[in-house]
């Protein structure tokens, strides 16, 4: 008795080059997902910079008026343009932050009001308030 030999299946033929495609194409979509995500971060990275920078230069405006206490008149918006010391911050304002503004309010109890405004390239606005109160 001869035994015949088994069909072979053709069926198979091919199955391997599936494979390699299929994980390409999750190893592409990986890859755009990461670059997806790395833009995120930098957009998110460039608006946190930005806040911090307003932060940081109400904190040094508010330093200017407790060193000058007994000019607190002169950082108000309708002085500050006749006065050297504001006008020179304004000026730093304008120049660090995309859009920067500011608008001090001084009132006759020494509270200061510091808003800064700005608006980043995707034209949304943000603002930051500082306020607090000048001993002198």
């Amino acid at each position: 008795m001869r035994s015949q030999p088994l069909p072979q299946k053709h069926s198979a033929r091919g199955f391997m080059l599936i494979e390699v495609l299929v994980s390409v194409l999750l190893f592409s979509v990986g890859v755009l997902a990461l670059v997806g995500l790395q833009a995120n971060m930098n957009q998110a990275q460039g608006a946190s910079k930005v806040r911090t920078d307003a932060a940081y230069l109400a904190n040094e405006l508010t330093g200017l008026m407790w060193s000058d206490a007994d000019h607190l008149g002169d950082y108000t918006d309708t002085a500050c343009g006749a006065y050297k010391r504001c006008q020179a911050w304004k000026d730093k304002v304008a120049a660090s932050l995309p859009g920067g503004a500011a608008n001090v309010t001084v009132n006759t109890d020494r509270e200061v009001t510091i808003q800064i405004n700005w608006t980043p390239p995707d034209g949304t606005a943000h603002k930051y308030v500082s306020e607090t109160t000048i001993q002198g």
